[in-house]
């Protein structure tokens, strides 16, 4: 047995020059529990980069998309982009299982980190900046899929939701950080391109520690289902007599099945109201209640910071008593129940800066009771199909959903069509209907073929006289201030008052049909929500605690077994 567990502990990589340790790194044995931890550390850290990177746009969309001058179905469509090109990158990610990860996630941090600096602040164009958000969308499919997968590697079973609820971390923190970022920086930071290099330098920082300090397993080793750290001996032991390439034969046809593309899907429709947070809160919450963007962004910041306590918190526990799915389905069930509350919400335009970060911070509590240990889970599901076939398995993942969300961002515009006229106009016509409001009201008491004639001849002697008597009538004023109106309505400059009536009606009729165009997209969401249920059904995993523990100590008794018969044989092999 002292012979099978020799250097157990040593965790270098294979012996290689200075600068080959930048691309060679792969781990000859299991690490011990420091550094196993730095490279989780690592890892998690690098997804929040990365989904820092993918969001950082929504935090300013209204002054990009004023900016370029896009449409805000221009402006959608460059995620619909991004998504696709990134789903097609889960799918090349998939070659994990063959290619490793740790050099996917290393220098995919320094690609996207030059493009966030560099490239998109100083794109001069929409196609331009399409071009290149789509770019980085690419590379940061190939890291969605990567960085879960060494996650997976080194975390055991029974330490695997934690791992996963930190490893969840990267969206929510990414997104946290670009609320948090953006709602201290944007009062006095006002031009959008701040927030890209800020996220840039953050990003090549990191890079620059995952190339010096990332690792990864062997083939051989990550190759095998590790249930607990205690199986650490066998699976080194059992490393030697590993085929890797008769394990990755069809890969494909191991992991397409049910119980990893329906539970796939089913998760990427759980998110849908995830996604409509991430890429449209902020307009939601400035379209219909009037909230600045610094306010928005706050709001955030309350419901990210529920959100990765409630990960972390709900992965201990679920190790604790080793199951999942019971978390899943309170998730699911309270997402339901939130998002419904939501629904009723949207129609009270005057519903408080705290009642929203209340009701938004609970329901990311739901979404991250069951999103967490849905990750360990279909992880547990890819490994009972094949464990050597983690990549595969998450690619199809990463695949499905990034579809889900490029579909979900197209359909969004077409249901809540009022967004493209609020976004585009709104903020304008706010502004001068606020700086305008009295001559408004007076232009609004005179009949309105009299204002026209008035618009095209200003001397009209006719059209004056029954202007003044409209607004005498109309407003009960006396003709002296009558006058007063009427010449300071005329004061108001014609390029003012072209934008009012171009799109003054638009925007007015848009903010009365918007809350109710959004209840219908969160009864999208609450389907979505209910779908996922019947797919918890087909997961790896016990609903019972006591279940979970028998099957644990039954695996810890054929451990046992097989260490002592592999002890055994070893006196015999030497002596051959």
């Amino acid at each position: 047995m002292a012979d099978m567990t020799t250097n157990l502990g040593e965790s270098g990589p294979r012996a290689h020059g200075p600068l080959s340790r930048l691309w060679s790194r792969e781990l000859n044995h299991y690490p011990d529990t420091g550094p196993r931890v730095l490279y989780l550390a690592i890892v998690v850290v690098a997804t929040v980069i990365v989904y820092y990177e993918n969001y950082i746009a929504g935090a300013v969309s209204p002054t990009i998309i004023a900016h370029y001058g896009m449409s805000f179905h221009y402006f959608v469509n460059i995620s619909v982009v991004a998504a696709i090109f990134g789903a097609f990158a889960s799918l090349i990610a998939g070659l994990a299982d063959r290619w490793g990860r740790a050099n996917l996630v290393a220098w995919g941090l320094g690609i996207t980190g030059v493009l966030t600096l560099f490239g998109i602040p100083n794109a001069p164009n929409k196609l331009t900046y399409l071009v290149l958000f789509s770019i980085t969308g690419f590379v940061e499919g190939i890291m969605l899929v990567a960085t879960p997968a060494l996650v997976r590697d080194f975390s055991p079973q029974l330490g695997r939701a934690s791992a996963m609820g930190f490893w969840t971390l990267g969206p929510v923190v990414g997104s946290l950080v670009v609320a948090e970022v953006s709602s201290n920086t944007l009062n006095h930071m006002h031009a959008w391109q701040d927030q890209f290099i800020i996220c840039g330098i953050v990003g090549l920082v990191v890079f620059v520690v995952a190339v010096v300090g990332l690792r990864e397993l062997s083939p051989n080793l990550r190759d095998q289902l590790m249930v607990s750290m205690r199986d650490r001996a066998l699976i080194e032991a059992r490393a030697k007599g590993i085929d890797v390439e008769e394990s990755l034969r069809r890969p494909w046809r191991q992991v397409l099945h049910l119980d990893v593309v329906g539970s796939a899907f089913a998760i990427s429709v759980f998110l849908l109201i995830y996604f409509a947070e991430v890429g449209f809160l902020v307009i939601f919450l400035t379209t219909i209640y009037g909230f600045t963007l610094a306010q928005a962004n706050g709001i955030s910041n309350w419901i990210w910071a529920f959100d990765a306590v409630a990960l972390i918190l709900t992965g201990l526990l679920s190790d604790r008593l080793r199951v999942r799915k019971p978390f899943m389905l309170v998730g699911a069930m309270g997402m339901i129940v939130m998002t419904f509350i939501l629904l009723q919400r949207t129609t009270m335009p005057h519903t408080s800066y705290y009642m929203f970060v209340l009701l938004l911070s609970i329901l990311m509590v739901f979404q991250a009771i069951g999103y967490g240990p849905w990750m360990a889970s279909f992880t547990e599901t890819v490994e009972r199909r094949n464990p050597a076939l983690t990549a595969h398995g998450l690619a199809v993942w990463g695949w499905i959903i990034r579809i889900v969300v490029a579909a979900s961002a197209f359909i969004l515009p077409y249901v809540v069509t009022s967004v493209t006229p609020l976004v585009t106009y709104g903020a304008q016509v706010s502004t001068l209907a606020t700086q305008y409001k009295s001559q408004l009201a007076t232009a609004a008491a005179i009949d309105p073929t009299t204002l026209a004639t008035l618009t095209a001849d200003p001397t009209n002697g006719a059209a004056i006289g029954k202007a003044l008597s409209d607004i005498s009538a109309q407003q009960g004023v006396s003709s002296a201030t009558a006058i007063q109106e009427l010449t300071a309505l005329g004061n108001v400059p014609k390029a003012d008052l072209a934008y009012l009536n171009a799109h003054g009606a638009a925007v007015q009729a848009a903010a009365k049909s918007t809350p109710h165009q959004w209840q219908h997209w969160w009864w999208v969401c609450i389907g979505g929500e209910v779908v996922f249920i019947p797919f918890i059904f087909v997961m790896a995993g016990r609903w019972r605690p006591r279940n979970a523990k028998r099957d644990i100590e039954e695996h810890e008794r054929s451990l046992a077994a097989e260490l002592a018969r592999l002890e055994a044989e070893m006196p015999a092999a030497a002596t051959t």
